[in-house]
């Protein structure tokens, strides 16, 4: 297999149940893409699409959780495409983690039992973009936005499918305006970085052709007053546990 030329580390994520090769410059996983996986509700013999993988991080966690699924990841760029391959292989998931590079939105398929995302935080006219080009690609969203993103994932699920996505807190209610006449049954749920504090990212998960009425849940505190996770972050983030909501 072609290997990637860019210059990596290698990490240990899920408490070092998966091994990341990752850009050294650009984008890199934090927990985010953890936390995402975890958030999956998916079951044996069912299929996901990780929708903007990168070096293919979340859609790695989900494999090492769920070994009786099958995973498609779609990536816009070549070179972190190629990498999520190399991750694919290095981690024993090539018989059912397929990274396709190409572009969410122009080629979504309805086939897909559920969905996960982790977009882009910033719209083109937000901020000021970074010099780097990997890092400027995954953080800000082409013309189209949120709305943009939020439709092409929604595409892509079968009817009655969950779309699965963490994303700024800030932004719920673009998120919930996308979902209009096309998903419901919305559950919001914070993810607090202390007890109290104001929380700065969301997991939502919606399903598609339910209209059903959003609802808010408790969350998940994530740090404990002396720096550390909690213990239910730590279930999640380093022994592989599932957020069940």
């Amino acid at each position: 297999m072609k290997r990637s030329e860019l210059a990596c580390t290698e990490d240990g994520i899920l408490g070092n149940r998966i091994r990341l090769r990752q850009p050294v410059e650009g984008d890199r996983a934090a927990i985010d893409p953890v936390l995402l996986a975890a958030a999956v509700p998916a079951n044996p013999g069912e299929t996901i699409l990780d929708a903007g993988t990168g070096s293919g991080a979340a859609a790695l966690c989900l494999a090492r959780r769920l070994p009786g699924v099958t995973i498609e990841a779609i990536e816009i760029q070549p070179d972190l495409a190629l990498l999520a391959r190399e991750n694919a292989a290095i981690n024993g998931f090539e018989s059912r983690l397929t990274i396709r590079e190409g572009d969410l939105l122009t080629s979504p398929e309805a086939r897909f039992d559920h969905v996960m995302t982790n977009p882009p935080f910033l719209e083109l006219e937000e901020g000021t973009a970074s010099p780097d080009a990997r890092r400027r690609r995954a953080h800000v969203l082409d013309e189209t936005g949120l709305d943009g993103w939020i439709g092409a994932c929604l595409a892509a699920l079968r009817e009655g499918g969950t779309l699965t996505m963490i994303h700024r807190a800030d932004r719920i209610d673009r998120i919930l305006a996308a979902f209009s006449g096309l998903a419901g049954e919305a559950v919001i749920f914070p993810l607090w970085p202390l007890a109290g504090k104001p929380a700065r990212r969301v997991i939502v998960r919606a399903r598609k052709g339910i209209l059903a009425p959003a609802q808010i849940h408790p969350g998940l505190v994530l740090h404990d007053p002396a720096g550390g996770y909690t213990d239910a972050a730590e279930r999640i983030l380093r022994h592989a546990g599932a957020l069940v909501f």
